[in-house]
């Protein structure tokens, strides 16, 4: 991969999400999970979210992330940039890296209030398929896109590997929510490694306990060596409760009810860790 390849790396990855989630909409209507109808509005906000989130990133920070990882590499910075590792494992290290990082993110936003209260809009929908990846505050992408960038600072990552990494990311972000039936044997396997919708949609139940588990975005790993891994919901699947139970009006469910969320009082279960 050269420079050229990376000056697209932001099409690329955008054209990646968008054909994942196709895929991942068609899948959903024809081997659906649970199966459970949303008001079709809905889809349309959690996707007017993700707009609005990138929106102010392109608006308040003056460089991408890959961009960034360019920067550094070119100044020789970082704890990656100091070791002499083969291309191979220093994109395998990145992603590593990167994805304990992202692991320890998720886990900050649901312990710290603060936090909790931008990344409880994510939380507040009762309903669980592929747009649900989309639906994040403007704010928590704020936050994501700077911590990112203080982990690219710290490794010192090749860019190639960070612009990878995001790739993943989304694509993770949109296949672990989403609504298909996935083999059971299949799904034992795959989760083994990396994160399957069934592991995920534990992480969304109204049940405390739940929520607060299940941290992961694409390696199962670091639940499994966090002890913070639940294998499966308590009321299974098909009858497990979504969401938060005070979020659950449809005046809450609006895209200025959801902006304005973070901003609301906090009157959720504690936002300690009992995982």
């Amino acid at each position: 991969m050269n420079g050229n390849w990376l000056e697209y790396a932001g099409t690329i990855r955008l054209l990646c999400a968008l054909t994942v989630l196709m895929v991942l909409i068609a899948l959903e209507l024809w081997w659906p999970r649970r199966g459970v109808a949303s008001p079709p509005q809905r889809r349309l906000r959690n996707a007017g979210l993700a707009i609005l989130s990138t929106a102010l990133v392109r608006l308040l920070v003056p460089v991408t992330v890959v961009a960034f990882a360019a920067q550094v590499a070119a100044q020789g910075d970082g704890m990656l940039a100091t070791i002499d590792l083969p291309t191979p494992i220093n994109w395998v290290a990145t992603i590593i890296g990167f994805d304990l990082a992202i692991y320890w993110q998720h886990r900050l936003m649901h312990r710290i209030p603060v936090l909790w209260r931008i990344h409880r809009v994510h939380h507040s929908d009762a309903w669980f398929d592929a747009t649900l990846g989309l639906r994040f505050h403007p704010l928590e992408i704020l936050i994501s896109t700077i911590y990112k960038l203080g982990v690219i600072a710290l490794l010192g990552p090749a860019p190639q590997a960070v612009a990878a990494y995001e790739i993943l990311l989304v694509t993770f972000s949109l296949l672990t929510h989403a609504d298909i039936a996935i083999p059971e044997r299949w799904d034992s396997w795959a989760r083994l490694v990396v994160v399957t919708p069934d592991w995920h949609r534990v992480h969304h139940s109204v049940r405390e306990e739940e929520t607060n588990s299940n941290y992961g975005n694409f390696l199962t790993l670091w639940d499994r060596v966090f002890l913070s891994r639940i294998e499966q919901p308590t009321a299974g699947h098909q009858r497990m409760v979504l969401g938060l139970p005070q979020f659950r009006s449809p005046r809450d469910q609006t895209i200025g009810a959801l902006l304005l969320n973070p901003f609301t009082p906090q009157t959720r279960f504690s936002s300690s860790e009992d995982s």
